[in-house]
C-alpha cells in the first residue's frame, strides 16, 4: 500500500481525479481539510472565539497543522498542487516540510508558475502538469506500468 498525501490548492477537483484514475491502484489517499471555511473557523469553533483575526488565523492554522504534519509524514509520497489562483504559501510550506523529511514529492502546477515555483520544483522528484500525469507516475511506482 502506498500511502499518498495531496497538499495545495483547494478549489478545483484535482484531488477527485486523481482518486478517480488510481482507484485500481493499492493507494492511501489522504489531504488536509478541503472545505475553506472549515479549514480557517477549525481553532475558533473548537477553542472559542477570537476578537483578533490574527489570533482567530493562528489558532486554525496551529490545528491544521496538526493534520497537515501528520498527513505528509505518514506518506510514501507527497503531491503539492499550485493552481492558477492565489498566493498559495501554504503549499509551498508543504512542499518544503515534505522535502526537508526526505519525503518522495511530486509538484503539480501549471508551466507559467515554472520560474516562480524553480526552487520548489528543484526539491521535487518530478514536476506534473495535470492530475492524469500524477496517476501514470504512481502508476509507474507501483509496478512499473507505462501509459499506452
Amino acid at each position: 500500500m502506498l500511502n499518498v498525501y495531496l497538499s495545495g490548492e483547494i478549489h478545483t477537483d484535482w484531488r477527485d481525479e486523481i482518486a478517480r484514475g488510481a482507484e485500481d491502484l493499492a493507494i492511501a489517499f489522504s489531504a488536509p481539510v478541503t472545505d475553506h471555511a472549515a479549514s480557517d473557523d477549525c481553532g475558533v469553533a473548537i477553542l472559542g472565539p477570537e476578537e483578533n483575526k490574527f489570533w482567530h488565523d493562528r489558532k486554525g492554522a496551529m490545528l491544521n497543522a496538526i493534520r497537515t504534519r501528520k498527513g505528509i509524514e505518514e506518506a510514501d509520497v507527497v503531491v503539492v498542487r499550485f493552481g492558477d489562483k492565489y498566493k498559495q504559501w501554504n503549499a509551498a510550506f508543504d512542499a518544503g516540510y515534505a522535502s526537508a523529511m526526505g519525503k518522495s514529492l511530486i509538484i503539480l502546477q501549471p508551466p507559467e508558475h515554472d520560474h516562480a515555483l524553480k526552487e520548489v520544483n528543484a526539491a521535487a522528484l518530478a514536476v506534473a502538469r495535470t492530475p492524469e500525469e500524477v496517476v501514470q507516475m504512481l502508476r509507474y511506482v507501483l509496478d512499473g506500468t507505462l501509459p499506452g
